[in-house]
Formats: structure tokens, C-alpha cells, sequence
């Protein structure tokens, strides 16, 4: 298309929110202001969590780690949104307890103790079970560790699905009348009077327009390419990116606990339960400075990850068992601190505008667990634009399938209500889509209802309901985002799921 203008598509007319950026802080802010009665529309270069909300950790914490360096505010935020993240999805968030192995020569026990004395109280637990002290000579914990750990502690978070978060938070947006458009960039803003005119270019080279009273830019690592190249303003703070890398290994220990690791350098690794066979182990901190779309785990990251693993285990897995790696790119605010562990995982909102003169809202970091307190915080702050947005909603409102008391009673019934599905197949429809895989699975009797197998628990009903209600258009959607299938399934079959797609 060099050379040419874009052909004309739609003209979305005029909306109260534009949202460049389909992360997790994007898709939070649209489903909060769709609540609140505002129109909105939101538009993602790529797939939605495409960038750093589907390359996280994926686990809601409260940043353990993180009271080290005095941030108790932001612990004591995060571990209160904890809670309310696990009411309002239990199908794709659940309680995970960590086991601490005791390294002396890192950190005293004495702090260890006072630390999770804290992380226990700060933020009003009520659903997770307290930390305790374990004798790793008795308790089955100890028994994958070296002898030399003797002593652990445990405490408890929660696992996140975290690009099914985002898809979540978008599926509610959409359902209270937000206009979601992936693969299509913001190309240029600009204020028209007391409007925004954005104009964004599909993966077609078609163009699509939008007025809008406010902007808000969450695009994540784009942050300042949006605040400067989009909206062709000054950014007063810098975005500051800090790689973090994964393995996948197969797991290789028992039971359904997760370790937290204490490295030499006092940095910790986190070695967690993923997809039943599997263990997910990172990350890494390391300050990155080249195109986020372009990040990639190198040699020396999963050297150091391997090694942590060597120091604790006793048969550690090796280079050769590694099925999987990812990296993703943390946007986060840049403080000036020196080492990439200690700065803040906090964000800042920068808004510019006054009143009469349309304003823009950028987000500079953030964290997966207090998205929805960020939405909040964005929208207080463009209230003086909006005197009349009803108010604050989400803290007691379910995501989309998440309406539920208990996850193993719902799922339990569920598989009573399939007797004809291989029980472990109706436990992955009730994990990914919670009250939803009802619609997903209709009347079916047997697999041969849900259509074509391509492998693992991947049938062609599950892929044309992700293509028809969450925006899936190639495989990597299907298999890498929307679910987890492609660690399960051959290339060949990688192949079917993308011919299948593309004939549809």
C-alpha cells in the first residue's frame, strides 16, 4: 500500500472513550467505562494480549518481593485485589500455595517470617489459607529438593489465565455495547475542537475514523511511540522496558504446590504447576532496548534459569527437556532506580488537557493484579470530563463465565450434565470458559458431536466458538491465547487448526 491512501471503511461517528491498546489495562478500562455508561471503543494493533499480557508470570500476587523495597502501598493493593479478582472469575483463577525453600545465605528467617507475617495481614485476607513454616525432612515438599534445604516456608497466592483475562474483560465490554476492533493500529490523533479524530488502519489497509470526547493510550510498551508518533504530543515520563523470560518444562515434582526460589543474587524464580504435565519457571529482569515486537529469550537467560533449578533440585531438568520459551516485554515506569528487580511495579497516569480541550490519558506501567484498580483510577481521573459517569461498579461484578459459587461444584456438574465427554475434556471447557462451555458444548452427547479432533482436547466446536464470540482468527489465537493447546499438539496439527481457520 506504499505510496497509496488507505481505502475508506467505517466511520465510527462520535464515542466518550477511544482506548488504543488491547492489553490488559485497555480491556479493563473499556469494560469498566461500558459499565458506567459511557460509549466506548477500543483498538489493538495486534491480538488482543498479544504483547505482555499473555508473556506474564500468570499469577496474581501481592509482590512478595516487593515489601523489600518498602512498596507496602502497592503490596497491600494488589493482595486486597487478590480477593476480588478471585470472586469475579474462580474458573480461570485459582489459589496456589508456594513453597519457600530456606536459603540462609540469602535471606535471613527471621525476615522471611516478618515478610510473610505481613504479606498474611496487609491486605485483609480472607479466602487463602496464612503462610506456615514446613520441615522439608517430613513434609512430601522437601522430597524433589536437596537435602541440604532443610527448613521452608509457605504461603499462598493465585494462578491467573492471564490472556483469558484480558478476553474476558473484552467479552463484557463488548456485551454492554463497546466497540472492540483487533488488528487495526492507531495511525494519527488529533484534536478537532473539544474531540479527538483518531484515525486507525485494519490489517486490510482499510481505514477507520473516530471521534472521541477522551484518549486513552494503553498501549503498554508503545506508550511514548502513541503519546509521540500517534497524538504527536511530549511525554512527561519515560517508559522503561524490562524483559522477563519463561521456560516450560515437563514438571517434575508431585502435587499441585508451587516453588519460590531465592537466587544468590536476591532475585527469586518462581517454579509453578502449568497445564497439568507441565511447570512454568521465571523470570528474568533484564533491561531491554530494542522493539518490543522483536523480544526473544537468549542464551544467558536460560542458562541462569536452568542454574537456579540445579542449586535446589535434585534431578533438575536439563536444556533438553525445555518444550517452550517466551519472553515479554514489562512497560514499566521508569523511577531511575538502578537495578531493573527494584523498580516500581506502580503506574502513573499522565493526562493531557484541560477543561474545554479534549483530553489524553496515558498509562506508564502497571501490574496484571491491580488492573481493575487502575481502570478505576483512570476513570476518577477523567471524571471532570464525564461529571455524570454512574459510579465505580467492578468489585462485585463477575467476568463473563465466572458466575459461580464454587469452581469444583460447578465443574463437577458440568460433568454430570456431559456423561457422554471424556471427564478431563469437560474439566478444560469448564477452566477456560466457566458457565459459557455450556454454550460452547450445547447438545452434545459424545465427541463425535464436537466435530473434528485435531488433537489433544482441541475439537472444531471449541475453535469456531473462539472465532465467533473472542475475535480468534489464526492458530496462534486459538492455540496460544485463547487457550493452551499449542503445547499439546504436533506442528502438523498446529497446520490443520490454521487451514481450518482459513477456510472459514
Amino acid at each position: 500500500m506504499t505510496g497509496t491512501a488507505p481505502a475508506a471503511g467505517r466511520d465510527h461517528g462520535l464515542v466518550d472513550l477511544a482506548i488504543i491498546g488491547g492489553g490488559i489495562n485497555g480491556a479493563g478500562i473499556a469494560r469498566d467505562a461500558a459499565g458506567r455508561g459511557l460509549t466506548v471503543l477500543l483498538c489493538e494493533k495486534d491480538d488482543f494480549a498479544e504483547g505482555t499480557s499473555s508473556r506474564s508470570g500468570k499469577l496474581i500476587h501481592g509482590g512478595l518481593r516487593y515489601l523489600e523495597y518498602y512498596e507496602f502501598r502497592l503490596v497491600r493493593e494488589a493482595l486486597i485485589e487478590r480477593e476480588v479478582l478471585l470472586a469475579s472469575a474462580p474458573h480461570i483463577i485459582w489459589p496456589m500455595r508456594f513453597v519457600l525453600p530456606h536459603s540462609p545465605e540469602q535471606r535471613p528467617a527471621w525476615l522471611v517470617r516478618t515478610g510473610l507475617f505481613l504479606y498474611d495481614h496487609l491486605g485483609g485476607r480472607k479466602r487463602l489459607a496464612g503462610s506456615r513454616s514446613l520441615d522439608l525432612s517430613r513434609a512430601p515438599e522437601g522430597v524433589p529438593l536437596l537435602a541440604e534445604f532443610r527448613r521452608a516456608f509457605e504461603y499462598s497466592d493465585c494462578w491467573v489465565d492471564d490472556a483469558r483475562l484480558v478476553i474476558l474483560n473484552l467479552i463484557d465490554a463488548a456485551d454492554k455495547g463497546a466497540v472492540i476492533l483487533p488488528r487495526t493500529r492507531a495511525a494519527s490523533a488529533r484534536r478537532e475542537g473539544d474531540v479527538w479524530r483518531l484515525e486507525m488502519l485494519r490489517a486490510d489497509g482499510t481505514s477507520e475514523v473516530v471521534r472521541s470526547r477522551a484518549l486513552v493510550n494503553a498501549a503498554g510498551p508503545w506508550v511514548q511511540d502513541v503519546v509521540q508518533g500517534v497524538a504527536g504530543l511530549n511525554a512527561g515520563h519515560n517508559v522503561r522496558l524490562v524483559k522477563g523470560s519463561h521456560l516450560v518444562v515437563p514438571k517434575f515434582w508431585d502435587g499441585p504446590h508451587a516453588y519460590l526460589l531465592q537466587n544468590d543474587d536476591r532475585r527469586v524464580i518462581f517454579v509453578n504447576p502449568y497445564e497439568d504435565d507441565l511447570a512454568l519457571i521465571g523470570t528474568t529482569d533484564i533491561p531491554y532496548e530494542g522493539r518490543a515486537e522483536e523480544v526473544a529469550i537468549d542464551e544467558a537467560e536460560t542458562a541462569y534459569l536452568l542454574q537456579v533449578l540445579k542449586r535446589y533440585f535434585r534431578n533438575a531438568p536439563q536444556r533438553a527437556d525445555i518444550v517452550h520459551a517466551f519472553s515479554g516485554v514489562r512497560p514499566l515506569y521508569d523511577d531511575n532506580a538502578e537495578n531493573p528487580s527494584a523498580v516500581t511495579r506502580d503506574y502513573v497516569f499522565e493526562v493531557d488537557g484541560t477543561a474545554g480541550v479534549a483530553p489524553v490519558l496515558s498509562i506508564f506501567g502497571g501490574k496484571i493484579t491491580t488492573y481493575r484498580r487502575l481502570a478505576e483510577h483512570a476513570l476518577q481521573r477523567l471524571e471532570p470530563w464525564f461529571p455524570k459517569m454512574s459510579p465505580a461498579w467492578t468489585s462485585g461484578a463477575t467476568l463473563p463465565g465466572g458466575d459461580m459459587a464454587e469452581f469444583d461444584d460447578f465443574a463437577a456438574g458440568l460433568a454430570g450434565a456431559y456423561p457422554g465427554l471424556p471427564r478431563e475434556l469437560v474439566q478444560h471447557h469448564a477452566r477456560l470458559y466457566g458457565t459459557r462451555a455450556r454454550a460452547l458444548l450445547g447438545s452434545a452427547r459424545n465427541c463425535a458431536d464436537l466435530g473434528r479432533h485435531f488433537g489433544g482436547h482441541l475439537y472444531a466446536s471449541e475453535v469456531d466458538f473462539l472465532r465467533q464470540t473472542e475475535w480468534a482468527t489464526t492458530s496462534a489465537d486459538v492455540l496460544d491465547r485463547r487457550t493452551k493447546h499449542g503445547l499439546h499438539l504436533s506442528a502438523v496439527q498446529r497446520a490443520a487448526v490454521e487451514c481450518y481457520l482459513a477456510a472459514k
